[in-house]
């Protein structure tokens, strides 16, 4: 069976546009940083670096609704493959951090409180120490209580206690362990699904309005110029592996919105599945060992599409069989290339920012009521979704005129991974990596909770639909400079050793 060998890892930092904005802010902003000491209870001597790992299914009974705020897929009718939530426990001897990535389409931030708050009653890990977030599988749950039957509501509970178990799991089998981290680049999978039109050609978006220079979602693509914005194709890899050498977990990172091709119903873990499986056939743990544990992680992929066919078309869920497969099989090649080490310190910051909500008006409220009572005349709709984002109109009218989202790095060593609960764009994402002070970066989307898409606010001039106000794109317009601005600050601080992980032992 495969062991995992140590060679030089030459992963260089990417560069980008898109600079930083200078601005302070501090107003509603409360800082949470999360120290670390030895935990109660454990022993003292030699620090040794230990890492678990474990995956829980948390595959929903027929009958729970798949729906979204937009997409309406309907219940479960059928499972096609089973989901999970994956998780990756890390402690350097005086920290722990908990990674869990989880098949959904997003999680509220509900879900993953509770359960933090069944693993903090488990384990040693704070709740500030956990990171769980979605995958974005289309075929599953969109864990946001956008279901609200006995079933759905039961599925939620569910969730919370099998991200839990998961967490505990990983936490049972903590070994001693060396880490790695590297990447490669897949940009052939890749495509902005944002495209900067001729002015003019646009048409009108579901609320009527014209003069929108980017056709998206649900807008036909009629003058195009250029894609709206870059994509980010590195693949990103944390690879750990026990102390006799055994494969124990690989986390992977890529900036691609899923797969898709799915049977209207069937449950599916996307390509997100696949590649976990594929590496998981390969990678064989031993018998002295738990199981090996694949794990893959949405970077910024807000504004690109599904992975790219090519042209070519196929049957239902098979293309996502064969990119799983591809992006494994490059893993496995770059696997080979890691430095190992096994005395990489931890560090955790996490902050809370306040952002304001895009409330409609008064006239846009009037004007939803007026396009839901007369929804059978579709003559008088200006687009096809009109009656879609009436309702989600009445929906953001009962949102508070604030919200909080929580904001976490982690450092591993000389990665450095943030973790946003949005839908970010690849230009934002490159352009943390850019800022951030650690040789290699990554960002880890719709963590934490949901917060719609980020767009930057020279996106939203274009319009499309990822500005489209609605629970899926409902923060203020300088939202993205905000959340970038306070991540790099995160990066920054942990890169410095402000927070008392990153301190030398006495």
């Amino acid at each position: 069976m495969l062991s995992l060998h140590s060679a030089p890892d030459t992963c260089p930092k990417r560069n980008c546009g898109l600079g930083l904005a200078s601005s302070c802010y501090a107003v509603g902003l409360a800082v949470l940083l999360c120290f670390a000491s030895f935990t109660p209870g454990r022993a003292a001597g030699p620090v040794v670096f230990r890492a678990g790992a474990a995956a829980v299914d948390i595959t929903p009974k027929p009958g729970v609704l798949l729906d979204g705020t937009i997409s309406k897929p309907g219940p479960v009718r059928g499972i096609h493959d089973h989901l999970h939530a994956r998780a990756l426990v890390l402690d350097d001897g005086r920290t722990q951090v908990a990674i869990v990535l989880v098949d959904a389409c997003m999680i509220g931030k509900d879900v993953g409180d509770r359960a933090r708050s069944q693993i903090a009653k488990k384990t040693s890990l704070p709740p500030s120490h956990v990171l769980i977030a979605a995958t974005h599988t289309h075929a599953a749950v969109r864990a946001i209580h956008v279901g609200t039957g006995p079933l759905d509501n039961e599925y939620h509970r569910m969730l919370a206690q099998r991200i839990a178990e998961a967490v505990i799991q990983a936490s049972e089998n903590l070994a001693p362990a060396e880490i790695a981290h590297g990447s490669f680049e897949r940009p052939d999978y890749l495509a902005c699904r944002r495209v900067l039109c001729e002015a003019g050609s646009v048409g009108p978006n579901p609320f009527g309005e014209t003069g929108e220079r980017v056709a998206s979602v649900a807008m036909p693509k009629r003058k195009p110029i250029r894609p709206a914005g870059p994509v980010d194709p590195e693949f990103s890899i944390v690879a750990v592996r026990h102390a006799d050498g055994r494969p124990l977990a690989v986390l992977g990172n890529y900036s691609v919105h899923y797969c898709g091709g799915y049977a209207r119903g069937m449950v599916s873990a996307d390509y997100f599945g696949c590649y976990a499986r594929a590496l998981e056939e390969k990678l064989d743990a031993g018998s002295d060992h738990p199981p090996f544990v694949g794990i893959l992680s949405n970077g910024t992929s807000g504004n690109t599409g599904a992975i790219q066919t090519g042209g070519k078309r196929y049957r239902p869920f098979e293309w996502m069989k064969i990119a799983g497969r591809s992006l494994a099989r490059q893993t496995m090649d770059t696997l080979a290339s890691l430095a190992y080490k096994k005395n990489v310190k931890l560090a955790v910051a996490t902050s809370e920012l306040a952002l304001g909500v895009r409330k409609p008006s008064p006239e846009r409220i009037e004007w939803a009521r007026s396009v839901l009572q007369e929804r059978k005349d579709k003559s008088r709709w200006p687009h096809h979704w009109t009656p879609i984002y009436a309702r989600e109109t009445l929906h953001l009218a009962e949102y508070p005129d604030k919200v909080t989202v929580t904001l976490q790095a982690i450092r591993i060593g000389d990665l450095a991974i943030a973790a946003a609960p949005c839908e970010v764009f690849a230009e934002t994402g490159l352009a943390i990596k850019k800022a951030s002070p650690f040789p290699d970066t990554f960002i880890i989307e719709l963590a934490n909770g949901y917060g719609g898409y980020l767009p930057p606010p020279q996106q939203h001039a274009l319009g499309g639909y990822e500005t489209w106000p609605a629970r899926s794109s409902f923060l203020e317009l300088e939202a993205e400079p905000k959340i970038r601005g306070e991540l790099v600050r995160l990066l920054d601080q942990l890169h410095k050793g402000t927070a008392r992980e990153t301190e030398d032992e006495p």
